[in-house]
């Protein structure tokens, strides 16, 4: 089926997740470019279903050409969308770089271990900031907002909420405007891995609910639940 919102023509997915000419146009360019540049290392993109089936061996590229496609085809999506190219080594999140092309918002890691950001043609570095004490601010999800997070931000005392669509939500700890991002409901590899990446360069860190470090290369490269922090957060006992 497709559909079109302010002029964009959308085609859904039989998970009825929706894809762009956008979507298409993003992933020929980035596994086009990923392929030249690395072309031992397999790039596994969303929108290429084939690539899914590819062999890892240790390391590999994960692409989200248009990350938030929900927001992107909202009237008011306040530019809540993002590319994303992660990479992953021995089930780990080591690198990625994340392009918030409405926001002219471009961060990076580096070969030192640092973020890196781009933004009105000022270059600095990503830091998280110390929980504040007056309390955590936290990010959520503004398509996927679930009862589980409702319940973690209310049994942690969390009266701060930030809403935001996409990788935007890592970059907004990593930048140190925001201090947790709890995710229940269902993400995929390609989702998380440059935010990751980003968020612990950055001095931050992601583990699953019952505080195992997060790692990739899963079944149908479907992630569970998971919390990203800015740095070790004792404040927050884990949910069971």
């Amino acid at each position: 089926m497709e559909v079109k919102q302010r002029g964009i023509s959308a085609r859904y997915k039989a998970d009825n997740s929706p894809v762009t000419q956008a979507d298409d146009a993003a992933e020929a360019v980035l596994t086009a470019a990923l392929n030249s540049l690395f072309p031992e290392i397999p790039v596994i993109s969303e929108e290429n279903a084939t690539s899914h089936q590819l062999q890892t061996k240790g390391s590999y590229f994960l692409v989200d050409p248009l990350d938030g496609t929900r927001e992107f085809i909202r009237p008011d999506s306040n530019g809540a969308f993002t590319v994303n190219v992660g990479f992953v080594h021995q089930h780990r999140a080591v690198g990625g770089i994340i392009l918030a092309p409405a926001r002219d918002w471009l961060c990076w890691t580096d070969m030192q271990g640092t973020a890196q950001q781009e933004q009105n043609g000022q270059i600095s570095e990503l830091r998280i900031r110390p929980v504040p004490e007056a309390g955590a601010t936290a990010v959520a999800s503004r398509s996927h907002r679930d009862a589980r997070t409702d319940s973690f931000l209310h049994t942690h005392k969390i009266t701060r909420t930030l809403s935001a669509g996409s990788s935007l939500k890592f970059l907004l700890l990593a930048a140190g405007s925001a201090d947790i991002y709890p995710r229940f409901g269902p993400t995929m590899e390609w989702d998380t891995a440059a935010g990751e990446a980003i968020l612990s360069a950055a001095g931050g860190q992601l583990f699953t609910p019952d505080g195992a470090p997060h790692r990739y290369s899963k079944p149908g490269w479907r992630n569970g639940p998971f919390i990203a922090c800015a740095g070790l957060v004792p404040d927050f006992p884990l949910l069971a």
